[in-house]
Order: structure tokens, then sequence, then C-alpha cells
């Protein structure tokens, strides 16, 4: 690395300052192998300022849901000195969407359900008359049944019903 490569290096404080994050995080990321840094001669911490994106972008995941290990898998083939472009966000948002759609699916599904249950007045998940006449459901196993998402159940139980009626 040249020497005014090396000037730009930035301090674990300074990352933490500009990303907005706690110094454990900063170290805690380093630790998952999200981001990378190297020890000076005095043996302190720097980065290169490329990490600012790369945890922009993880922090942007963490609030949209995506766990850190499919954070992590998206990164692994990206250089941690090279700073995440356009290009490189198309890529990961292309590959989380489907994930971040099943999950909203999934939500919507957990919302009907809720104030449907709710609604009726019963309080009972476990014997409600209108959503699980005689406990049909209730016989298919433990859990919430209807809120599985569609392909884990019908791997689980293909005769499983996932309709909401």
């Amino acid at each position: 690395m040249s020497d005014p490569e090396r000037k730009a290096m930035l301090a674990v404080g300074e990352v933490a300052r500009r990303s907005g994050i706690a110094v454990s995080t900063v170290h805690f990321y380093e630790a998952k192998g999200l981001i990378a840094g190297e020890r000076t001669q005095g043996n302190q911490r720097r980065y290169p300022r490329s990490v600012l994106r790369r945890i922009a972008i993880i922090r942007i995941a963490q609030r949209a849901g995506i766990p850190l290990a499919t954070v992590s898998e998206a990164l692994r083939d990206l250089p941690h000195d090279h700073t995440p472009n356009a290009r490189d966000w198309r890529h990961f948002t292309e590959t989380w969407k489907d994930m971040l759609e099943a999950r909203i699916e999934s939500l919507v599904q957990l919302r009907d359900q809720l104030t449907s249950c709710i609604g009726c007045g019963c309080l009972s998940l476990e014997d409600c008359p209108l959503r699980n006449p005689d406990d049909e459901l209730g016989q298919r196993g433990s859990g919430p049944r209807r809120l599985l998402p569609t392909e884990a159940a019908s791997d689980a139980d293909p005769t499983l019903d996932l309709n909401i009626g």
C-alpha cells in the first residue's frame, strides 16, 4: 500500500463516528469477516475508506431484516478494498428481493390472521370454531399451521391447507 493510501486509512473511532455505529460494532463486523482492517506498526486498527460503504450496506440489510450470514455471503466475493458501487448494490438487491418478498407476504398473512382471530371475540388460538373447527389443525402438529410459509408447509405436509378464508 502506498504512503498516501496509508494516510487515507481511518481509525476505528473515525469509522464508528462516520458510520453511526459503536466501536464495538466495528470490531464485531470485523470478527464476522464483514469488513477488514489492518494493524499499524503501533498496533492500531486502520480501515480503508471503502469500509464506510460496506457498513452502510450492512446496516441497510439489517434494517430490512436480512440475517448477517446472508449479508456476509453477499459480500464474500467483494474485495475489502473495493468501494461497493451501484452495480454491486443492484446485485445485492436482486439476490435479496425474493427473500424480502416472501417475508412481506408472511407478515401480511400474519397481520390478517391476527386481526381475524382477535376479531371473532373468542380469544382462543387453540380451539376457534370459525378458523379451526374441531381443532383440525391441532391434529396436524404443534405450531402456527396457517402461518407457515407456503413452500415450508407443503414440504412438511402436502395436504396442509394454508388458504385463509
